[in-house]
Parts: structure tokens; C-alpha cells; sequence
């Protein structure tokens, strides 16, 4: 489509759509037909695609995840069509700036960190391999929240990103799902076959309605596939009878009981109602999935015995684990299978990957609640404990304390993750040093009974977004050098230094150029959102992820009042000017975290108002991150701080994303840091703090006292009596002090003074820099989601790769 044509269908889309002429229509009317017109066209490829897996019967994988942080998809998808130079060249001739219109578009409020955001690079690469990949997910009405910083705390907005309603996805109510909560279970016997037949009475239906959203990969893959969310409905939408007799919000209680549901995101769990909710979202999505699931291999492919050859069920860490109950009631009360063959199939058919050691993340539910609210489900659970705790004892014999710590159901609890692991063919971690956590710590018992049924698969990012959008400079730049390839196999990027390139002035000055450009955008918005000045030419130092305690970004802001400290106490010291940037959300339950975004925020307000540090240090916290602001943050990023207490960060997936855009790692050895180290080399990179088998052997011992730290390092006792005395931050002190320093911020805490030290001493000799930061693009192949993908594909799902 050549831009006339282009500008053809523009032009009609707005007076069809908006009924009104391209000279009156407004950005969000040039959003709505821009985004309708390029709908068109990625549906045709979506169809296609939709009819080739159904005629070749390919097999594919249905990946379940509570979350799915895709971002913004106009851009996306202009690029997937080749058509972002047509449409901005059409739209021109209008006097319309295509940035602009990309500006109206909202980011999707489905999701919060890196969990949402693998599962959408992911869902890009299973398009751009041209693998049958579909994703499951809920349409939250409001998703996690809006953030917004007022007087330096944390307030929750309602996230309302469907506001305009979202162009990219299509309603379809006759592919609807019901789903059942609470009621009783009735037990017949069946006098012909001497079986059970187990009916749900005096149930409470949701109706579940899937909305499919097209996802696309890359130019040459052509191939699009499907993510479905559900979003919940009340089967009786009014009560006519209480409306007439006065009791309106009684009129419409089933409808806002069944909505809540898919209004939000990880629900307060702070009070009893909304943890009852989290566990109904979890089964609302995961029954709905699997009914449509088998509805659709019913249809095309018949012999359900036989659904494992065509279908795998993956579940993204251990909220959809209800997948393996669920798909056995299926199995059992809808299609007839008995016990073991139902068993036998959901466990071929079912993999599970875990993202977390976090015991916080591993969820168990009280045994009254998950009864009452899924009775069926339960009794199911309940029967794979009993027959999975008989299995153990003919194993081990009478080890109560074996079988009782291996037991799915336990002291009145039912653990999740042990349920994924048992109705599993395989358990996978993230990164190598989590994946042999979870065979020597985590699942230690579970490794020993089934060894064969554990692997690693270490995440993975796309390249399309995080290089080819986020930084179309550096994407063409590496092209004109090595050739376009890059964008389709990210192992080529290693040309960029076997081809001499990382030794070429010309080509590691245009990296320099293209940072610095980056950078200027960065303080732009700074400037607009936060009204500080930055200097692009100081070090961009930015630590943007979900604020939580292992997480360390208190071990960052004590660093940076520590310097402050030293310019109060010795004004003419020599430091190179460095702007510390800080995003992420804290869980609104979490009050060690909403204190921790304060204390950034005061920090920030003192010392970038203080006259005698001269603007040396800036400190910046951007509010509401997501992956509109991400794209303009990685870009411009110099350090990635990466610095969480070793063994408690299962693999990250930002620190790939700076990578990626030439930041340089300071981090310690934990999650996916290790294997970035091991690619470009210790000395393209800053590591420092304490190591996986050391954090273990303490928490074994315990025999860390932070307050000796505290007591002993003038730095740290004058940051930390500065926290309880003058900051109010009573919280934070006591998390270190008074609770101990669960995460060794205090005994990392020199380590990582010493590190800093060493990267400024990197970046004052600028050929040194620039090559550590080139090094770091050239390395960042193997942290390609295409490069995951194709490892899930070959060694967990059985696909075929093309």
C-alpha cells in the first residue's frame, strides 16, 4: 500500500467512523481511525494464520498468565505491516505528526511488572517464529492502578485505560464460558457403568466473555496470533422484582458481584473479601480458558485422549495452577474419562514455570475458603493429595515429617505451587542460579522423587520492542553495519564485535550520539512531569522495577544520601555529576514499600534544592512506570542497578532491556545478572555484594546482626539515624534495625559503595565506557524471547520450529 492509497482509506476511516471530515477530526479521532485501518489489515493476516494451524493441525500452546503488560500497538503493528514510513508520510499531507497520534494511545492496563511484561514479549515471539501461540489472560476493567505521587507518598488511581474503549480487540459473547463458584456437590451413582457422576447444585454462574486481542511478531514472520481475556459478567444481569420494590443497588447485586471479578488487578489482599477474590480470578480465567480450550479441539481434532499431542497448557508461574484440578473435572464430570486416564492426560498435558522462591508469591489457600468457594474443585484437589501422599508413602514408607512437608494439602492449607509441580510434565525456572535453587532449596524433595521432570529456560525480552521501537536509532545503526538479520536472530548481534566494529571510532561514537539524543528526550520529560532540570551530559543512573524490599532500592537511595553526606561535609569533593532515576509501584497493602518510595521522594526534594551540591546529584522519581515511559527510560539509561539480595531474584527482565540499549550492570550475582556477566565479561560489567550460597548460609546460621554494621560504619550509622530521627521514616528503620535486615542491605552495603566507586571511575575514561557499552549490545543475543521461546519449544512443548 503506497501512501495515496494509504491516505484513501485514512480519510475514509474518519468520516465512516467519526462522520466527520480529516480537517475536523481531533488526535483521538485520528487515533481511532489510524488504529481501525491498520486493524483491517493485521486481521487478514490474523484470519490466515487462524485457518493454516487449523488445516495443518499444528500443535499449540495455550500460555496462561494473570498478566499480559503489552504496551502500546499502534506503533507495533504499523512496523508488523511495514507501513510506519506510509503512514507517517500520508498522515503528513495532512499537516497531522503521526508522534502525536501515538502520544493518544493508552497503555493497557493488564498488567505490573516483569511477569505481565515476559508474557508479552513471549506472545511476540511465538508470532515472529510463526508458532501456534495463544495467550489467557482477564480484561481488568481498571488494572493495577494509576499512580500518582502527591506530597511524596504512593496514592492508587483507578487505571481507567478503558476509557476510549480498546481498538484492538474483538468482543465475541458466542465463544462465552460459564464459570461456577460456592453450592453443593450431589454424588450419583450411575447402576450401568458403576460410576460416579458428581452434579453442582446451588452454584453461582459468571458468565466469562472472551475479547481477542490480534498479536503480531515481526514483518518477515508474518504470522499473527491470539490473545484472549475474559471479562466477567453476571448470567442475571437485573432483578427486576427488587427494583420495583425500592432496593435499586439489590436490583444489581449479581452484576457487581460478577464484575468485580475482572475489575482489577491483584485485589488488596490486606482483608479476607478481596483475598477470596484474588482466588476467584484465578479460577475465572482458568476454567473459562480450558472450556474453550477443549471446545475448540472437540470441533477440529476430536479423540480427547489424544489432547496432549495437539495441546499444551502452560501456566505462568503459580496462579493459574487451578489449571490441574480444573482440566481433570473437565475431563471426569463433562467427558466421561476415569481417574487415572484423566490424570494421565492433564499431567502430559500441563507445564509449569515458576518465577519466584518469594514464599509471599508461592500461594496457599486455607482449606474453608478454597472448599466453599470451589467445592468440586476441591474435592478433586483433595483426591490428588490423597492418591500423591499414598505414592509418597510407598516410596518412603512411614517419614510423616517427608510426606507431610511434600503433601499438596497441609495443615489446612492447599499449596499451589506443589499442585503445579505434581499435575506437571515439567517445572521450569528462569534463570540457571533460580532453576538449581528450585532443585536444591524450593522443590529439593520433589527434584530428588522426579528429577527428569525439572529444567531452566532463562528469560528473555523482544527485540522488537525494547530496540526496534524504543531506540530506532541504535536499531539503525546496527543494521547499516551487520545487516538487518539482528531483528530476527539476535545471536547476530556478536558481528557487531567479531566484524571489528566495537573497534571502530566512527561507529562507537554514532552509540555515543545516539545515547546522548536518548538522554536529551529523557530529561525532557523529567522536566515536564517532575520540574527538574537534569544534565543529559552526568550519569544517568536508574533503578525502574516494582518496589519491594529484596528488590533493594533502599540500598540505593542509603548509597546516594551517603554521597550527599559527603558534598555537606566536604564541598569541594570531586564527583562526576550523576542523576539518580527511580520508578515502580509499591502493592498498596505494602507499607515498607509506599515508605520506601517516600523516602525517594524527600531525598529527592532536599537535595535537588540544595544550594551547596550544585546540582552534582539529581535525584528523579517518575511516577506510574509502565511500558510507554520504559521505552524512553531504557534508551537513555548509562547504569542498570540490578541489586537485589542474591537468590531472591528469579531472573529480571529489565536488566536484558538495559542491556540491550548499552547500559552498563552494577549488580549482584543473582537471576539472569550472573549469565549478562558471563556474556560480556567481568570487565563489561560491575559486580559486587554477597552470593547465592553465602545468603544461604546466613539465613541457615543466622548469624547476621545488622546492627554491628550499623554500630561500625560511620556511613551507615549517620544515613540510618538520619531515617528514625529526622525523616520520620520509622519503617525503614526498623526493617534494618529492629527486624534485623531480612535482605543484608546493611552487610552489602560497603560492597556496593566500593563498586559505585569503580563504575564512576569506568565512566570519567570515556573509550573505556563507550566500549563496555557497546559490549554489552553485542552480547545481549541470548536475552532475545525468541531465543526462550524456541528453548520452551524444543524442550518442554514439543513444537515443531521452522
Amino acid at each position: 500500500m503506497d501512501k495515496y492509497r494509504f491516505a484513501e482509506r485514512f480519510e475514509e476511516k474518519i468520516e465512516t467512523a467519526c462522520g466527520i471530515l480529516v480537517s475536523e477530526a481531533t488526535p483521538q479521532d485520528c487515533y481511532n481511525a489510524l488504529a481501525e485501518l491498520v486493524k483491517d489489515q493485521i486481521t487478514r493476516y490474523w484470519v490466515r494464520t487462524t485457518r493454516r494451524y487449523r488445516d495443518e493441525q499444528v500443535k499449540q500452546v495455550y500460555y496462561f498468565s494473570l498478566e499480559f503488560m503489552l504496551g502500546k500497538m499502534l506503533e507495533k503493528n504499523l512496523i508488523f505491516l511495514g507501513l510506519e514510513d506510509v503512514a507517517k508520510e500520508a498522515l503528513a499531507d495532512y499537516q497531522i505528526d503521526i508522534e502525536d497520534v501515538y502520544r493518544i494511545e493508552t497503555d493497557p492496563g493488564l498488567g505490573n511488572g516483569g511477569l505481565g511484561r515476559l508474557a508479552a514479549c513471549f506472545m511476540d515471539s511465538f508470532a515472529n517464529l510463526d508458532l501456534a501461540g495463544q495467550g489467557c489472560g482477564i480484561r481488568y476493567q481498571y488494572g493495577l492502578f494509576e499512580q500518582k505521587i502527591i506530597n511524596g507518598y504512593q496514592a492508587e488511581l483507578p487505571d481507567n485505560w478503558l476509557r476510549n474503549e480498546n481498538i484492538w480487540e474483538i468482543k465475541k459473547p458466542n465463544k462465552s464460558a460459564i464459570v461456577k463458584f460456592y453450592g453443593n456437590i450431589h454424588e450419583v451413582d450411575d447402576p450401568q457403568t458403576g460410576r460416579q457422576h458428581f452434579i453442582h447444585e446451588n452454584y453461582e454462574a459468571v458468565m466469562a466473555i472472551p475479547y481477542d486481542i490480534p498479536i503480531a511478531g515481526s514483518h518477515e514472520g508474518r504470522g499473527v496470533n491470539s490473545l484472549r481475556l475474559w471479562s466477567a459478567e453476571s448470567v442475571k444481569q437485573f432483578d427486576f422484582g427488587q427494583f420495583s420494590s425500592g432496593n435499586y443497588m439489590g436490583a444489581a447485586a449479581d452484576r457487581y458481584s460478577a464484575e468485580a471479578i475482572s475489575e482489577v488487578l491483584y485485589p488488596d489482599d490486606s482483608n479476607y473479601q478481596n483475598r477470596l477474590l484474588r482466588l476467584k480470578q484465578q479460577y475465572f480465567f482458568v476454567s473459562a480458558g480450558l472450556q474453550s480450550i477443549i471446545r475448540h479441539y472437540k470441533k477440529h481434532y476430536g479423540d480427547l485422549s489424544k489432547l496432549s499431542d495437539y495441546i499444551c497448557v502452560h501456566i505462568n508461574d503459580t496462579h493459574p495452577a487451578l489449571a490441574v484440578p480444573e482440566l481433570m473435572r473437565i475431563l471426569m464430570d463433562d467427558e466421561g474419562f476415569n481417574w487415572d486416564d484423566a490424570w494421565d492426560i492433564t499431567r502430559r498435558t500441563i507445564s509449569y514455570t515458576n518465577h519466584t522462591i518469594m514464599p509471599e508469591a508461592l500461594e496457599k489457600w486455607n482449606v474453608d475458603v478454597y472448599s466453599t468457594l470451589l467445592p468440586r474443585i476441591y474435592m478433586i484437589t483433595h483426591e490428588i493429595n490423597e492418591r500423591w501422599c499414598r505414592e509418597l508413602v510407598e516410596r518412603y514408607g512411614f517419614d510423616d515429617k517427608k510426606v507431610a512437608r511434600m503433601a499438596i494439602e497441609a495443615y489446612h492449607e492447599v499449596r499451589m505451587a506443589y499442585l503445579a509441580v505434581v499435575g506437571s510434565h515439567s517445572v521450569n525456572g528462569v534463570a540457571a542460579v533460580h532453576s538449581e535453587l528450585l532443585k536444591t532449596e524450593l522443590f529439593k524433595d520433589f527434584y530428588e522423587l522426579f528429577p527428569e521432570r525439572f529444567g531452566n529456560v532463562t528469560n528473555g525480552v523482544t527485540q522488537r520492542r525494547w530496540v526496534m521501537r524504543s531506540n530506532p536509532g541504535l536499531a539503525s545503526t546496527i543494521t547499516d553495519a551487520i545487516g538487518g538479520g539482528w531483528k530476527t536472530d539476535m545471536k547476530l548481534l556478536t558481528k557487531l564485535d567479531t566484524d571489528g566494529y566495537l573497534d571502530d571510532r566512527y561507529f562507537i561514537e554514532g552509540l555515543y550520539k545516539i545515547k546522548r539524543s536518548a538522554k536529551e528526550r529523557l530529561a525532557k520529560i523529567i522536566l515536564d512531569s517532575n520540574n527538574v532540570i537534569v544534565d543529559p551530559d552526568a550519569i544517568f543512573d536508574v533503578q525502574v522495577k516494582r518496589i519491594h524490599a529484596y528488590k533493594r532500592q533502599l540500598m540505593n537511595v542509603m548509597h546516594l544520601l551517603s554521597l550527599y553526606n559527603k558534598l555537606r561535609d566536604e564541598p569541594e569533593f570531586d564527583i562526576y555529576p550523576r542523576v539518580f532515576i527511580f520508578a515502580g509501584k509499591a502493592a498498596p497493602s505494602y507499607r515498607l514499600a509506599k515508605e520506601i518510595i517516600k523516602l525517594i521522594n524527600d531525598t529527592a526534594q532536599t537535595i535537588n534544592n540544595d544550594p551547596l551540591i550544585r546540582g552534582r546529584i539529581k535525584v528523579v522519581f517518575l511516577e506510574n512506570y509502565r511500558v510507554s515511559l520504559a521505552e524512553r527510560i531504557f534508551p537513555a539509561s548509562d547504569v542498570s542497578e540490578q541489586i537485589s539480595t542474591a537468590s531472591k531474584e528469579a531472573s529480571g527482565t529489565g536488566n536484558m532491556k538495559f542491556m540491550m540499549n548499552g547500559a552498563v550492570t552494577i549488580g549482584t550475582l543473582d537471576g539472569a545478572n550472573i549469565e549478562i556477566f558471563d556474556a560480556v565479561g567481568e570487565a563489561n560489567c560491575i559486580q559486587f555484594g554477597l552470593t547465592v550460597p553465602e545468603v544461604l548460609e546466613l539465613y541457615r546460621n543466622r548469624t547476621y546482626n545488622s546492627r554491628e554494621y550499623y554500630e561500625n560504619d560511620p556511613r551507615i550509622h549517620k544515613v540510618v539515624n538520619g531515617l528514625a530521627n529526622q525523616g520520620g521514616f520509622r519503617e525503614v528503620y526498623d526493617s534494618l534495625i529492629t527486624h534485623g535486615d531480612e535482605f543484608f542491605v546493611l552487610k552489602d552495603f560497603a560492597s556496593y559503595v566500593d563498586a559505585q566507586r569503580r563504575l564512576e571511575a569506568s565512566y570519567r575514561d570515556r573509550p573505556t565506557w563507550q566500549r563496555m557499552s557497546a559490549m554489552n549490545i553485542a552480547y545481549s543475543g541470548r536475552f532475545s524471547s525468541d531465543e526462550s521461546i524456541c528453548n520452551y519449544a524444543k524442550n518442554i512443548w514439543g513444537l515443531h520450529l521452522q
